[in-house]
């Protein structure tokens, strides 16, 4: 124990030593956070959108004014023609095209199904999808009727859906974003800076030094890996707090078990660093794999895209991503509350995980040093 102490004790005042580290450890992290958490959203606000008139009627302005009155379209005009309109989605002034048909007012008040056209610019499929779903949402809300919209029937004649939301209530995204990014910021600060310092030793010529003293292989990398550990949990926490004062996340649950499952988780991501690093001999080297396990996890996490829209292939890849495992157990204990036996098949994994990849960390540095 006295000697890992000295090594950890080495380690930390290597780390506060190395001005160029210093900012990437504790400045960079906070300002991705506060960057991503409003950058990154699944919502989609201000598409663009013009409206063919041919009613012209105080119906057709009444649905008019309804989508201008909503803070998911920006309504650029209201036109007579229908080729002026379809122009401006062909040299992609707009995103989408609503076509309002004569006798618009008549029809619905005779109960008479009407067929309303929307056009979309469907080169980003999201927005298209979206965007047609909100227009269908206001009409249905519009309407008291049959109503036809883009060759789909929607009744909504005599039925009242009422709903509640669980977890989220007011549907905000960053409630959802938060507890994942704080997941990336806790995963790159721990395989790119655990990697990229054994390696340096590689640089300097101190790794040879290290392996003809005393010091036994597992003292070497519990005082190496140790801060990195300390590091991670203090940027854990002041992360949760950063999210609870400035974007208002809940955190229902238990702290102390978000804490204790992210000490076996890096256990993963170190030994992650710690394997790139017995098969890297420069700092760059480490970065660039790092990073390319880094982007496979981050894709492939449920963060950006939901594991249940991947095709089946993909899902099954998930299930070896670490990442996914520690978002999904932010996510339910910061906002489901979850306690213990709701993620003890996620701990029981990442700590299989961590003990398989420290093993082998830990077998190829003794043959490779």
């Amino acid at each position: 124990m006295r000697i890992i102490f000295f090594i950890i004790r080495k380690e930390f005042r290597q780390i506060f030593r190395n001005k160029a580290m210093l900012p990437i450890i504790f400045i960079l992290p906070m300002i991705q956070l506060l960057i991503l958490s409003n950058a990154a959203t699944y919502e989609i606000q201000n598409i663009n959108i013009v409206v063919i008139d041919g009613d012209n009627t105080i119906t057709s302005h009444r649905l008019i004014s309804k989508l201008e009155g909503s803070p998911y379209f920006n309504l650029q005009e209201v036109v007579n023609n229908r080729q002026n309109g379809l122009i401006r989605l062909d040299k992609g002034q707009t995103d989408m095209v609503l076509e309002i048909p004569m006798h618009f007012e008549k029809n619905t008040t005779n109960r008479i199904p009407v067929k309303l056209q929307l056009s979309a610019d469907a080169i980003d499929g999201i927005k298209a999808g979206l965007g047609s779903g909100y227009i269908q949402s206001i009409i249905s809300e519009f309407g008291n009727a049959m109503i036809l919209v883009s060759g789909q029937t929607r009744t909504i004649g005599g039925v009242r859906i009422s709903y509640s939301n669980w977890y989220n209530e007011s549907l905000d995204y960053k409630t959802f974003m938060v507890p994942g990014i704080l997941v990336l910021l806790v995963t790159m600060i721990g395989s790119f800076l655990s990697g990229m310092n054994i390696v340096r030793e590689k640089e300097i010529g101190t790794i040879e030094q290290l392996n003809v003293t005393p010091i036994r292989k597992h003292q070497f990398i519990i005082g190496k890996l140790f801060p990195f550990i300390v590091i991670a949990v203090f940027e854990l926490s002041f992360g949760l707090a950063l999210a609870r004062i400035i974007f208002h996340t809940p955190f229902i649950g238990s702290f102390w078990l978000i804490m204790a499952f992210s000490l076996v988780y890096m256990l993963v991501v170190l030994g992650i660093g710690l394997l790139i690093s017995t098969i890297t001999d420069t700092q760059q080297q480490a970065m660039f794999i790092s990073w390319f396990f880094m982007v496979i996890f981050i894709l492939m996490s449920g963060l950006f895209t939901p594991i249940e829209n991947m095709p089946l292939w993909a899902q099954k890849i998930t299930l070896f991503n670490p990442v996914r495992y520690f978002i999904e157990v932010m996510r339910m204990v910061m906002l489901k509350g979850a306690g213990f036996q709701e993620i003890k098949y996620h701990f029981l994994i990442v700590a299989g995980y961590g003990v398989g990849i420290l093993s082998l960390a830990t077998w190829r540095y003794r043959k490779t040093t």
